[in-house]
């Protein structure tokens, strides 16, 4: 595939300089961000077209541009990420001659506050969706370390119902501090669920269809 896109002699030299170790570093970084906009992409596109049909009112090219806005801030941001992550990875290995656990963290806080510190609706869905996965690492890295017992019991069932109570306590009686995504969510499983006119808008639609 790439020999008819490419003259021969010319993707021989870059096969060539794709194998030289001494480049690996600066390739890496570059692939990194390859992957991150391919990642992103995947990731948001689905999401942004289910979520903008399903909840969002406008016209066509509107729920359109919304969708492709989405989909370019979360592809651009976890590209521009890894590529400041990798580098600063690469840069401290370089500058200590091995690579020591802190490099990660470090690397990853600057790329953290550079690229996921703004307060936007698409950077508070990817923090948010990495707290959860962070807090649940955590608790098990401590029961691994014994820092903590291990549950003689699975504890699933109470994480469980301690979630979900929370989650519906705050969309009852304090529904501003949720994620505007989230709100739209439970709206329309909790709220929207109450209203109906008739058999159309109980079963077939969510909303009756305005009177023309």
């Amino acid at each position: 595939m790439a020999g008819s896109v490419l003259p021969r002699s010319l993707l021989r030299a870059v096969n060539e300089l794709l194998k030289k170790k001494r480049y690996r570093a600066a390739l890496a970084v570059i692939k990194g961000f390859r992957n991150g906009v391919v990642y992103g992409v995947k990731i948001r596109a689905p999401h942004a077209l289910v979520m903008t049909f399903l909840f969002k009112s406008g016209s066509l090219k509107e729920k359109l541009k919304a969708i492709l806005q989405a989909t370019y801030l979360h592809s651009r941001n976890l590209a521009c990420f890894v590529f400041t992550y990798k580098s600063l990875l690469a840069a401290q290995e370089k500058i200590h001659g091995s690579k020591w656990q802190f490099h990660s963290f470090l690397a990853a806080c600057v790329g953290g506050w550079l690229v996921f510190g703004e307060n936007n609706h698409i950077n508070s869905q990817i923090n948010m969706y990495l707290l959860s996965r962070v807090l649940f690492g955590l608790s098990r890295l401590a029961v691994e370390k014994g820092y903590i017992p291990e549950p003689k019991r699975d504890v699933f069932p109470v994480f469980g119902a301690l979630v979900w109570g929370a989650v519906l306590w705050l969309f009852e009686y304090h529904r501003h501090t949720l994620q505007p995504s989230l709100q739209s969510s439970m709206t329309y499983l909790y709220d929207d669920s109450n209203i109906w006119h008739d058999i159309s808008d109980f079963l077939i639609y969510n909303k009756s269809k305005p009177a023309k």
